[in-house]
């Protein structure tokens, strides 16, 4: 338990950080609609923050989880040099061919109305990947404190450029149009703000970490980087594939879509704030990943590894099952939230963002399990897994979103991570066997599921009553918050902050 107890207090540290990055984040990015009222507006911003995950898994190739891998067994200050000159060169490479490559890239991309999206999309990729194996040196040093202030101080800088440059000075100058801020401020730019924004949030965060990239050394070991690209080098289809599950609904969504161009650019970015409000899920799977890799790998030699691996799985699961009757239960929340202050088309399709939930409840377990071909190095094998995935979710999104729109890139997400998942599972076990409580895992997440829907039948009776809603929502998460308290108090006693609630009855 003294594992779990460790990985649970570094989880608090980094999640606290995670979760206030990304959910500030998602304030941010859900904030579109109070800006904009037609969702067809967003639509190219919406095709570049598609378009940066799925590079950045280019840019990264697999760095972060080799630096991680290789930590253990060499002396961290040469590989953390080797692996940095390595990024910095490689970066500057794939920065180089991207601007030759601009005009195509926005014409392939449908970009032709803001072609300067791509150059900032260049610039928030260069710079951001600077920053990724610093962030890694402070997770695999355990310096929590430096990481979250490194985190929130960048999240909060973004935040400030776009309120400021959307909604501050905006208004300021309708009534003192000669103001100095009239030379910086050009409105033809839009929501583009937001790439601005995400430009000055990474320089910022490299000025905080310049401690740890003033360590780098002009010491470069040939032969370990060649090791280390072995064993990453599958990683980057890892990555890539993964990418192409998680954005690719929201990259092909207009492109496939069977609408006129102004209405698949309307539906483009409502799906997108879909996607947006089902993230909130994987707030929690970003929070645990931060301190779950460098734990999963110090704990790889442990006697009993597997078993700390299986309770870790089991409270991930039950944590996410809380994230999904969340989003799920109070949806109708969420729903009055966008009536009340933004456009009414924006609403649309929120049944779906249950679907997609659920679906990143399965990419969590995925990741959770993708632990055994990590410490085994069979990485080609997560790499066919993944393009299994890609493959998948491409005939899935071409197929089902001509016909159901929203809820086909949903149900495309969803059977895409469920296969994985289960493919990691089976494999898993051959290779790298833990024993995970399956039964008791998709019992609960089975119980979830039944909750949201038999909360769906509830109101359905009560159409357009937001008390009788909340307060069932309330009732029910109640309900299953007792009945794992009961299920899980053994283990739950000996967790840090919930132990102390226990022995204190």
């Amino acid at each position: 338990m003294s594992g779990i107890k460790k990985l649970a207090g570094q989880t608090i540290w980094y999640g606290v950080p995670t979760i206030a990055y990304r959910f500030l984040g998602y304030l941010m990015n859900m904030a579109l609609p109070f800006f904009i009222d037609m969702p067809e507006e967003t639509a190219d911003l919406v095709q570049i923050y598609a378009m940066i995950p799925f590079l950045n898994a280019v840019y990264a190739y697999g760095m972060e989880t080799a630096y991680f891998r290789y930590s253990q067994t060499n002396d961290r200050k040469e590989l953390y040099s080797t692996l940095s000159l390595s990024l910095i060169t490689s970066t500057a490479l794939f920065s180089v061919i991207m601007w030759f490559c601009r005009d195509s890239i926005v014409h392939v991309a449908h970009l032709n109305e803001h072609p300067e999206y791509v150059l900032w999309m260049i610039g928030i990729l260069a710079v951001d990947n600077l920053n990724t194996l610093p962030f890694a040196k402070l997770r695999q040093e355990n310096r929590p404190r430096m990481y979250a202030f490194a985190r929130v101080a960048a999240i909060f800088t973004n935040i400030g450029t776009v309120i400021l440059f959307l909604g501050i000075i905006p208004h300021y100058l309708k009534t003192h149009p000669d103001s100095f801020l009239a030379r910086y401020y050009n409105p033809k730019l839009g929501i583009g703000y937001y790439l601005v924004g995400n430009i000055i949030e990474n320089f910022v965060t490299l000025i905080i970490l310049q401690k740890e990239i003033r360590q780098i050394k002009l010491k470069f070991n040939f032969k370990l980087w060649k090791e280390v690209i072995g064993y990453s080098a599958p990683l980057i289809i890892v990555g890539l594939g993964g990418m192409v599950n998680d954005v690719l609904s929201r990259l092909i969504y207009r492109h496939v879509v069977d609408l006129p161009e102004v209405l698949a650019n309307r539906e483009a970015g409502i799906f997108a704030n879909i996607f947006r409000l089902a993230l909130l899920t994987t707030i929690m799977i970003q929070a645990f990943r931060m301190a779950a890799e460098p734990f999963f790998f110090n704990q790889s030699k442990s006697e009993n590894a597997q078993k700390i691996y299986s309770r870790v799985m089991k409270f991930f699961v039950i944590t996410c099952c809380f994230m999904f009757l969340f989003i799920g239960l109070f949806l109708d929340v969420f729903k009055w939230f966008f009536l009340t202050f933004a456009n009414k088309n924006w609403v649309e399709g929120f049944r779906a963002i249950p679907i997609l939930a659920l679906g990143n409840i399965f990419l969590g377990v995925y990741y959770n399990l993708s632990i055994w071909y990590k410490l085994t190095n069979k990485n080609k094998i997560g790499a066919i897994i993944t393009i299994a995935g890609a493959l998948f979710t491409i005939a899935l999104n071409i197929w089902l979103i001509p016909h159901l729109h929203y809820y086909g890139a949903a149900i495309a997400t969803f059977a895409c991570y469920f296969f994985m998942m289960i493919s990691s599972y089976k494999l898993g076990q051959k290779y790298y066997p833990v024993p995970y409580a399956v039964k008791k895992l998709t019992a609960y997440i089975l119980l979830v599921v039944l909750i949201y829907l038999g909360h769906w039948g509830l109101t359905s009776l009560l159409p357009d009553q937001l008390w009788f809603s909340i307060s069932t929502a309330l009732l029910l998460l109640l309900l299953f918050a007792r009945f794992v308290g009961k299920i899980e108090k053994k283990e739950l006693i000996g967790l840090p902050i919930i132990g102390k609630m226990y022995r204190n009855k």
